[in-house]
């Protein structure tokens, strides 16, 4: 019969997640990990299976947590506050100090080797996503007379994409919320009416 686990899995996740977040899936190192999680490494084979193990649960508490804000941001009333919600999201990430800067999702895929293929591409297929959710929301609020027409759905979501993803570097770089959030109000002046 199996040993109950001696530690808190969720907080075990979230302290890898702020590792990873940091250090970036080939930055972090199982002793990375350990010391974190505060548990040895028979542990963290036990729960997690292997690094890659704890990085995808580690992505989805990133998802449903730290990143749960876009999800939100999509249910504005309309499509010019969905945009500026979701650039607001990344702008005010900046000047968040529970949590690294930048964003996993865009910081953990530039920096992935050809051996972490199975990395980069959940990191990819995450932005993907979050992209199409975009595009799908954008398309309902063209049918609905609240994007003009010449507002191409893909190419807007793409455009706000870009610039959050930009934002999200910057903020790594050490921008800061201020500077951010005048991005934010000059994609603002640019979007359609």
């Amino acid at each position: 019969m199996a040993r109950p686990r001696a530690f808190d899995l969720d907080l075990a996740t979230e302290r890898a997640l702020a590792v990873f977040w940091r250090k970036g899936y080939e930055g972090t190192t199982l002793d990375d990990l350990t010391e974190a999680m505060g548990i040895n490494r028979p542990s963290l084979y036990a729960a997690f299976g292997n690094k890659e193990g704890a990085f995808f649960r580690a992505l989805e508490r990133y998802v449903e947590g730290p990143a749960a804000g876009v999800t939100a941001a999509l249910q504005a009333k309309t499509a010019r506050e969905v945009v500026r919600r979701i650039l607001c999201f990344y702008a005010d990430a900046a000047g968040r100090t529970e949590n690294p800067r930048g964003c996993l999702l865009v910081q953990g895929a530039l920096a992935c080797s050809d051996n972490s293929r199975s990395i980069r591409a959940a990191l990819t297929e995450k932005r993907h996503f979050a992209e199409a959710a975009l595009v799908e929301r954008l398309e309902r609020a063209k049918l609905e007379g609240d994007l003009s027409i010449e507002g191409q759905p893909a190419d807007l979501a793409r455009y706000v994409w870009t610039l959050c993803h930009g934002m999200a570097v910057q903020a790594t770089g050490g921008a800061t919320r201020e500077q951010l959030r005048r991005v934010v109000q000059l994609a603002m002046r640019v979007w359609p009416k």
